[in-house]
């Protein structure tokens, strides 16, 4: 870093570095956060930073044009949590597809395009899961 400011770091560099260490538990922010909430609480935190962060690995992908596969939802559930004013809800869906058997994603929807039973939905395969998916969007 220099004297003149040469080496800074942005804002957003800098909160997504904290943000990576409360997700992950580790340094000054990570462990703070772990010690002032609770075990509990703190878990909560972690999947919606987890939640957050796939659904714009998922923008990501779906302009990068990774190929989609069309679902069928089967159920949907309400988790009670939300992540900016978002709800995380637990879906079963049924891939197309004569062999795919039916998969539960606990995933962030949109408020304003929530899926119900019997809509169709995209899911991509997920990079970091090899045989998982996330979720899309509503077909």
């Amino acid at each position: 870093m220099g004297i003149f400011g040469k080496g800074r770091r942005s804002r957003e560099e800098k909160a997504e570095e904290i943000v990576g260490q409360i997700a992950e538990g580790k340094g000054f922010y990570g462990r703070m956060t772990k010690a002032f909430v609770g075990g509990q609480d703190f878990a909560a935190i972690q999947q919606s930073i987890a939640g957050h962060r796939s659904a714009g690995e998922v923008q990501q992908l779906l302009a990068a044009g990774a190929p989609t596969v069309p679902a069928v939802v089967v159920s949907i559930a309400d988790t009670g949590r939300l992540v900016n004013y978002d709800p995380v809800v637990d879906l079963v869906v049924r891939p197309s597809g004569p062999t795919q058997d039916q998969l539960t994603l606990r995933t962030l929807v949109s408020k304003l395009q929530i899926p119900r039973a019997g809509d169709q939905v995209l899911l991509l395969p997920d990079p970091a899961n090899p045989g998982g998916f996330l979720y899309a969007g509503l077909a």
